[in-house]
């Protein structure tokens, strides 16, 4: 793949702290703590949001005050590397975020408390602490951040922050596009190695080289390779079973480039696997075009998804419509918001949404159209160009 790629500039990272906090002071916040335990594919990401450092082996944490520039905090085998890859030059290793049972004695390590304290003063305590990435807290490591600050009032600001997120700058949509292409490698070189006989482990091993050869820095999810009885759930994880002949294969990628994500779903028919396949890969081609021509600014998102479910309950496969089929894609593969029967959340220009229509449950199996898609002024680009039909 013998293309440019495009990057996050470092000038991006000062406006999103300036950006996190305005949020701060329309909150009343003293400190957002941004956590990180994401252990390469899991978690909101907000470090690699606001540093651009992929939290790795331990967790870290960006301190944002309300009138500054932030710090990182991390793990003492973490300090190097955050100063390496990050965009924020000052990292501090933290007594909290130290493994017990380990000893490093030319580590300057400093207390939550400390580190605060040179960050907004001791003229005041923090009264309101903004916590991103609560849900991925342990108790030892929530307890030990609630002990060094006390008085401090925890204040849940990932619903805030993931706002922040969600629309797209330039730099990022170029990023997102760029992360497309490195998954139709994907699903090319998986389509290539199916064949009867194949194992799902083999072809998600192309899949996953086609990928990293061409730039991805990892995935977001596993790469799912499901043939055959393992195509009926929702999730699968690639095995060793062989890929039979008239079998159903369920591909999904998602790698990560530049921390962002594209995501690319599709059945792939291995001789002729029935009837009731095609009728289902067929409506659910037309439920995805039936959510696309409503894509635009300023509609609620169940709506565009709304439209997606009618067209499957009147194929008969309502039942099988088993999650959201509409949601952001960004430093998550599956990020918020999320476009559901239940949200009230609108599109607006230059979000990036992933149109995913699944059909799961079947007595045949199961099987995932999805695609993403760029909102733009007047509707929505496609960011792929995968043919929906796909055989070997």
């Amino acid at each position: 793949m013998d293309v440019a790629r495009p990057t996050i500039p470092p000038e991006e990272y000062p406006r999103r702290w300036r950006r996190v906090q305005s949020l701060m002071e329309a909150e009343g916040l003293d400190l957002i703590v941004a956590y990180g335990n994401d252990r390469a594919v899991f978690g909101p990401a907000h470090v690699r949001w606001l540093a651009d450092i992929p939290v790795h082996f331990e967790p870290m944490a960006v301190l944002v005050p309300l009138a500054g520039d932030p710090v990182v905090a991390c793990g003492p085998e973490s300090d190097q590397y955050a100063l390496r890859v990050g965009r924020v030059p000052d990292v501090r290793v933290l007594r909290e975020l130290t493994h017990p049972d380990e000893d490093y004695p030319f580590s300057r390590i400093e207390t939550l408390a400390d580190v605060v304290a040179g960050l907004i003063g001791t003229a005041r305590p923090v009264r309101r602490l903004g916590i991103a990435g609560m849900g991925l807290l342990d108790l030892a490591t929530s307890a030990a951040l609630r002990a060094a600050l006390p008085d401090a009032e925890w204040v849940d600001v990932e619903h805030a922050i993931c706002g922040l997120r969600a629309r797209k700058s330039a730099a990022e949509i170029a990023v997102i596009r760029h992360a497309y292409r490195l998954a139709e490698a994907g699903i090319d070189a998986a389509v290539a190695a199916i064949h009867p006989g194949a194992t799902e482990s083999a072809v998600a091993a192309e899949a996953e080289a086609a990928m990293r050869r061409a730039g991805a820095e990892g995935t977001g999810i596993d790469t799912i390779v499901a043939s055959g009885p393992n195509a009926r759930p929702i999730l699968a994880r690639a095995t060793f079973r062989q890929v039979g002949r008239d079998d159903l294969v369920v591909l999904t990628v998602a790698p990560r480039y530049q921390g962002y994500h594209g995501a690319i779903g599709r059945p792939v028919l291995v001789g002729e696997p029935g009837h009731e396949v095609r009728a289902a890969l067929d409506a659910a081609r037309r439920a995805q075009d039936a959510c696309a021509a409503l894509i635009r600014p300023g509609i609620e998102g169940r709506e565009v998804e709304a439209a997606g479910r009618r067209v499957m309950e009147a194929a008969g496969l309502g039942r099988n419509f088993l999650y959201s089929g509409i949601h952001s894609v960004g430093l998550i593969e599956f990020e918020p918001p999320i476009f559901g029967p239940s949200s009230t959340a609108t599109l607006e220009e230059d979000m990036v949404v992933s149109v995913d229509i699944p059909v799961f449950n079947a007595p045949w199996g199961g099987l995932r159209v999805e695609d993403g898609f760029l909102v733009t002024a007047t509707g929505a680009e496609r960011l792929d160009d995968t043919p929906y039909l796909l055989t070997r």
